[in-house]
């Protein structure tokens, strides 16, 4: 029986299930979706309890195809800033917010002020933003002190599932950055800022290495999953560097390009260069870090419009329309600001925005200004990268977005950068399985294993013709922002 690697991916709309091969074959891939809450203004939740759920359903669709005694390793990714508050029975206490959720704004400008900006940053490495996980332990303390009294630990959404499989408690370094508590020059907590933040130290589960096993399928998980008792499990990591290793991006100024729900980039670094506009993560690799910029209207933003007017029309039906509008959308410009914005703006109340409507503009416009606001935003964050010395070079695509034949080039033209496709729509769960294998011996090291999974499908040149209307939308993307905020 040929030994098979198991990629979980805990998103923010789905979960998803991957088995592979050694050499990256897709043996059976199954996903199950679950619910996000918005109680109020600013909240976004979801259920923990659902994601297990959901992850039990898409292993069991996987059963019905594959052998789950051929799985060797497995590893779980998720989204980013949860804040899965748990009891010492691992019960959880609350629903989570995650990374879309901003209810702790006016929290972090009361510690700002009181502890000072700079100070946060010159220790996390991150604005201190609502988004992230830290700002959301704070609102439980003072909004829920019943829940941050019984808090045992505070989880990631991968380290939840980690834990449910194992009973191990765990904090993967990729996803530490969410702490701003966490040293991110020096790889640990930083005890007096905890103190001086007035949170418990003992909250924050130990953080371990993406790729180091930290416990085994238990009994009770392997009945409720189809499981085999036993198997190392991994503690995995952050969604975005996953998918960065599932891309290929191994070395420095290799980049990511996120394509999903979210979008963004990921800039792959040897060495610490954070900014105070981006995000500034552990990659899952050893000695390399990731510098991030992320939008919250990557994919989602092309979903909504197809939702809300696209006729039950596919999104390949989509795109093919707005491959008929010419470059720069005959000046109809869009903010993908659909849930404020996170990088490099950092403004929960930033709306999307259509600019350059009239009679002359269809859906087919529309559609293609969604693709290049989307892009134009990745050039944002590009550019404040270059500000902080961090150059991309070619950009490595991934998430469904990647399978687009138009936007993918729109994407190179806009960046001016090189765009290959590699794996696309796996490549985070093929990121994650890979961290299982190399813990598990199946490869040498990362290098090996990127060479046996990961070729390049694709390659998008930019198309300098297009220079001189997209320079101009750009400029007018970045000036709607201005005058209206």
């Amino acid at each position: 029986m040929e030994a098979l690697l198991l990629g979980i991916d805990i998103g923010t709309s789905a979960c998803k299930a991957t088995l592979f091969k050694k050499d990256g074959t897709v043996v059976a891939t199954s996903s199950a979706a679950y619910f996000t809450q918005y109680p109020k203004p600013g909240w976004v939740e979801q259920n923990p309890d659902d994601w297990w759920d959901a992850m039990c359903k898409a292993l069991k669709a996987l059963w019905e195809v594959a052998d789950p005694k051929a799985v060797v390793g497995i590893g779980i990714d998720g989204q980013s800033w949860a804040a899965v508050a748990v009891d010492y029975n691992g019960n959880c206490l609350c629903p989570t917010p995650i990374w879309m959720d901003t209810r702790a704004a006016e929290l972090c400008v009361e510690y700002e002020e009181a502890i000072g900006r700079d100070k946060i940053f010159s220790i996390g490495g991150n604005p201190f933003k609502p988004s992230y996980t830290l700002p959301k332990i704070l609102w439980y303390k003072k909004n829920l002190p019943d829940v941050y009294e019984k808090t045992a630990y505070i989880l990631q959404c991968n380290s939840f599932i980690v834990y449910r499989l194992t009973d191990a408690i765990s904090q993967d370094l990729s996803q530490s950055y969410g702490l701003q508590c966490f040293d991110l020059h020096k790889a640990a907590y930083n005890l007096p800022l905890c103190q001086e933040l007035g949170i418990s130290h003992d909250i924050l589960p130990e953080v371990i290495a993406c790729h180091q096993i930290v416990g085994k399928i238990t009994k009770k998980a392997a009945e409720a999953t189809g499981l085999p008792e036993g198997v190392p499990v991994v503690a995995g990591g952050l969604d975005a560097a996953c998918g960065a290793l599932g891309a290929g991006v191994l070395h420095s100024g290799q980049t990511q390009l996120q394509g999903g729900q979210a979008g963004g980039m990921g800039i792959c670094l040897s060495e610490y260069k954070p900014s105070p506009d981006l995000i500034m993560s552990y990659h899952v690799i050893p000695g390399h870090w990731l510098l991030q910029g992320g939008t919250v209207g990557g994919g989602g933003a092309l979903r909504w419009f197809k939702e809300q007017f696209g006729n039950e029309e596919s999104f390949d039906q989509l795109t093919s329309q707005a491959a008929d509008v010419s470059p720069g959308a005959e000046g109809l410009v869009f903010l993908p600001y659909m849930a404020g914005e996170r990088s490099p703006i950092w403004d929960r109340d930033a709306k999307a925005v259509f600019y350059g409507l009239d009679y002359s503009k269809t859906k087919a416009h529309a559609v293609r200004a969604v693709l290049e606001g989307v892009a134009f935003s990745v050039r944002h964050n590009l550019e404040v990268a270059a500000e902080a010395g961090a150059f991309a070079k070619e950009l490595m695509a991934t998430g469904g977005a990647a399978n687009s034949h138009l936007w993918m080039p729109i994407k190179a033209d806009i960046t001016g950068k090189d765009v290959t496709v590699t794996t696309s729509d796996t490549s985070t769960t093929l990121g994650v399985a890979i961290l299982a294998g190399v813990a598990v011996g199946m490869y040498g090291g990362f290098d090996e294993a990127i060479a046996s999974t990961v070729s390049v499908k694709q390659r998008f040149i930019p198309n300098v013709n297009n220079d001189v209307v997209y320079d101009k939308n750009y400029e007018l993307y970045r000036r709607i922002y201005e005058r209206l905020k």
